[in-house]
């Protein structure tokens, strides 16, 4: 994967991608945070600032697909990173005012949600126009590796500048991260052809179920969802019932905490660039229904940890074993779905799919909060993991060839053979 050139179009989105990847992973958590440490809120509220900003983000971006699907895509990903800068900063300045509210956060806390499944739908669309259909797996797996680094070293780094700075200092830079964005995007540059439609064609009813519709009538699409969905869902709720039992039952100190979440993110980078020779060797079917079917055997183990440094090696041992997994499976996911997906659905398809994502975490990290109030926090991690252990029935059985789609690369279209023609 090293070294290949995927064009200078995909470097630009590529520099996108990361710049805005360090910003957020330097500001995670910073909302709770702020609320905790600036406007004293309780478990509740912080909880509620958690749940609601997936929630109430996805409900209104469930009409930005239809739109980002009738616009070029470029100029779509440009304002979302503009919006979500405007609305990060406003955070800071408040706080330097003096007038910072809850409200506020949350209220910023959703419009980054939508915005971000909005950019998002674009960028997959954005990608499938500036990379090859043979480069697809190549480029998400660069993505994967992206992720990964910036999940590994932005939480450690943003709490020593929170130490340092203070409490709004990584909501600053991840607002500046997405101004930056916006400018790697525009630096893409060339012409972007216009999409299938009208780009000032009005959204109309039946268009804001079109993405869902595409994906539940697919016969691959659709258990791939089921199971990216409920996997996401049941990782992310599982997690705050384990921050409870290191932090508070078992006694970790956060140092120890953030150890045992930043060291197995190695293991991303191990799976991402596993990804694309275990697909030559062995076949993308047979890796996607391996890796998934693996990433879903080491949640329960979460459950059984103990206190001490062999509790420590156990969370450890698990997450690097869980995220490596991810590693591997996610780009070979990510390019399955964008090769079924026909170019004239890829922005509602993507943002549907984002907003069942968001909505099924707000969803089951608040029941799993109830769950873990009514048993304890080990009986509600062992439920996921139990859960977690049946998904693998939802992935796709069988591998049918993609669609034969034309695919428009920097203004001129190229064909299933490879051979360029005139865009108009």
């Amino acid at each position: 994967m090293r070294g290949r050139s995927l064009g200078r179009e995909f470097r630009w989105l590529w520099t996108s991608y990361t710049i805005s990847a360090a910003g957020t992973w330097l500001a995670l958590d910073a909302f709770p945070l702020i609320a905790i440490l600036v406007l004293d809120a309780g478990p509740a509220q912080v909880s509620m600032l958690a749940a609601a900003g997936l929630a109430v983000g996805a409900a209104v971006a469930v009409p930005l697909g239809p739109w980002v699907e009738f616009r070029r895509k470029r100029p779509v990903m440009i304002a979302m990173d503009l919006v979500r800068f405007a609305a990060l900063l406003s955070v800071p300045a408040a706080f330097a005012l003096g007038g910072l509210t809850f409200v506020q956060l949350l209220v910023v806390s959703v419009i980054v949600a939508a915005a971000g499944i909005a950019f998002r739908a674009a960028s997959g669309a954005c990608l499938k126009q500036v990379v090859r259909p043979e480069d697809l797996l190549v480029a998400n797996g660069r993505y994967e590796s992206t992720t990964w680094t910036t999940t590994m070293l932005g939480p450690p780094l943003g709490g020593a500048a929170i130490g340092l700075f203070g409490p709004v200092t990584t909501v600053l830079a991840d607002a500046v991260s997405y101004l930056l964005s916006a400018g790697a995007v525009r630096a893409i540059g060339g012409t972007e052809p216009e999409p299938a439609r009208d780009g000032a064609r009005k959204v109309r009813p039946g268009d804001l179920l079109e993405g869902w519709r595409y994906i539940l009538t697919h016969p691959e699409l659709r258990p791939l969802f089921f199971n990216t969905v409920l996997v996401r869902a049941l990782i992310l709720a599982a997690a705050p019932p384990l921050a409870v039992l290191m932090l508070g039952d078992l006694g970790f100190a956060p140092w120890q905490y953030g150890l045992a979440f930043g060291v197995p993110c190695i293991g991303g980078l191990v799976g991402s660039r596993l990804a694309r020779p275990l697909v030559t060797r062995f076949g993308r079917r047979r890796v996607m229904l391996t890796a998934g079917t693996l990433r879903a055997c080491w949640l329960l183990g979460l459950a059984f940890v103990g206190p001490g440094a062999a509790g420590l090696a156990l969370v450890i041992a698990v997450e690097f074993g869980l995220i490596t997994c991810m590693g591997v499976f996610t780009p070979v996911f990510a390019t399955y779905r964008l090769e079924r997906t026909t170019d004239d659905r890829v922005a509602r398809t993507l943002s549907a799919w984002s907003v069942t994502d968001n909505a099924a975490v707000a969803a089951l990290t608040a029941l799993w909060g109830l769950l873990a109030g009514l048993t304890g926090p080990r009986p509600a991690i062992a439920v996921a993991g139990v859960l977690m252990l049946a998904t693998p029935l939802l992935l796709p059985r069988r591998d049918a060839p993609p669609h034969a789609l034309t695919q428009v690369r920097c203004g001129v279209s190229v064909g299933s053979d490879g051979e360029k023609g005139d865009s108009s």
